[in-house]
């Protein structure tokens, strides 16, 4: 009898998880015209290709969609920026900026840090020495990578 029990209840749990997975994934597989008011409006520089995204993509999107109006407007408007400049790449410079996150992220936090000081560093140099730096050392300093 106990065991029977325990079967039972066993058997609710994996139909319950079954059926969170399952709204979970209904919820990742929306179309761009099902998405909420202020979900489009967050998510609008994805608009003309919501459709075609892989769910991770979209799930990954409807997060910073949930969690936009809590940010502070500084948040918000780096957000926006974000999105633009994902929208307007390529897959292949997409791919490439992943891997590189990647790896960045696989970088120790002293490596981390040291890193964004040279960006920094980079970032408040007149335009006229980036652009020669990058001419200089092409390797070293891809335009595309750098000023986006």
């Amino acid at each position: 009898m106990a065991a029977t029990k325990r079967a039972l209840g066993l058997l609710l749990l994996v139909l319950l998880s079954g059926q969170a997975w399952a709204e979970d994934s209904k919820s990742v597989m929306l179309k761009w015209s099902q998405l909420t008011e202020d979900q489009r409006k967050v998510l609008n520089p994805l608009s003309k290709e919501w459709d075609t995204l892989r769910p991770w993509q979209r799930e990954k999107m409807l997060d910073i969609a949930r969690d936009y109006p809590k940010m502070n407007a500084q948040q918000q408007a780096r957000v926006q920026q974000r999105l633009n400049d994902w929208s307007r790449m390529t897959p292949f410079e997409r791919e490439n900026a992943r891997k590189k996150y990647q790896q960045f992220q696989s970088l120790p936090p002293e490596k981390q840090e040291e890193l964004r000081k040279k960006w920094r560093e980079y970032q408040s140099l007149p335009e006229a020495q980036r652009e020669g730096l990058r001419r200089d050392q092409p390797d070293l300093y891809d335009a595309n990578e750098l000023d986006n």
